[in-house]
């Protein structure tokens, strides 16, 4: 069964899976940028977090679309 999973099932799982975590993360730690890159690029009023974990929402989405139709690609040619 795995075998017959492509390689762009596992990058979009993965990336999925990433951007996934870092909406988490920016929900948890909305001062996360300033701590990492030592810069408040939106002046400290958040809108920046928010823009990423909306941007980071819509992406997981796609890419666990685009993961959940590899999935079924591979699974329905086992099937025949």
């Amino acid at each position: 069964m795995r075998r017959n999973l492509r390689r762009r099932f596992w990058a979009e799982t993965i990336a999925a899976t990433i951007t996934g975590l870092l909406t988490l993360v920016t929900l948890v730690s909305r001062e996360w940028i300033e701590i990492v890159f030592g810069v408040e690029p939106d002046g400290g009023d958040g809108g920046l977090e928010w823009l990423i974990v909306v941007g980071c929402l819509i992406v997981t989405g796609v890419l666990a679309l685009l993961a959940r139709r590899e999935w079924r690609l591979a699974h329905s040619g086992a099937d025949s």
